[in-house]
């Protein structure tokens, strides 16, 4: 399975994430990650999906099929272009007197920030590439992971043009 990450450019209405999500799910893809927010122009939503398809023929049916719905206004492919990816994660790990330390010194290596601190715990944010994010992930298994909540991908192409004129 190959992933692909779609920017879906949709009205900004209520139920159109959901009618996205639900013509993607039906057709027994699967969505590693979506994540929808505002645009420049508020009447546009835009739809960041990571799907996992075993053919670009898949990948086309997915596309073809989004792109029948009334309110998508355009897809891209960013897989295809020059890109930038990111993610965002919180992290919450057990940290004691004495690991707080070394917690405090592996958060500097990733260049993440440490932003809650309890007698117990600390929540760490990270923002950057999948296999940064999971490298953070990985090292902080050692000292106990509580909790984590990740955005999934966003990305913008690069370059000048956007993708309302891709």
């Amino acid at each position: 399975m190959k992933k692909y990450l779609l920017a879906v450019l949709v009205d900004n209405k209520p139920g159109v994430l959901t009618h996205v999500s639900g013509l993607i799910s039906r057709r027994a893809f699967n969505i590693e990650s979506i994540s929808a927010g505002y645009t420049e122009e508020p009447s546009i939503t835009r739809i960041n999906i990571v799907v996992s398809v075993a053919s670009e023929n898949e990948l086309d049916q997915v596309v073809t099929q989004l792109g029948k719905l009334i309110d998508v206004i355009r897809i891209v492919n960013l897989t295809k272009y020059d890109s930038i990816e990111r993610e965002l994660v919180l992290i919450k790990v057990a940290a004691t007197k004495e690991t707080r330390a070394g917690i405090a010194s592996v958060v500097n290596i990733f260049r993440a920030n440490i932003v809650d601190v309890n007698p117990e715990d600390v929540v760490i944010e990270l923002t950057g590439g999948k296999a940064k994010i999971d490298g953070l992930c990985q090292v902080m298994e050692e000292y106990g992971i509580i909790e984590i909540a990740r955005t999934g991908a966003i990305a913008l192409s690069r370059g000048p043009m956007p993708v309302k004129e891709m």
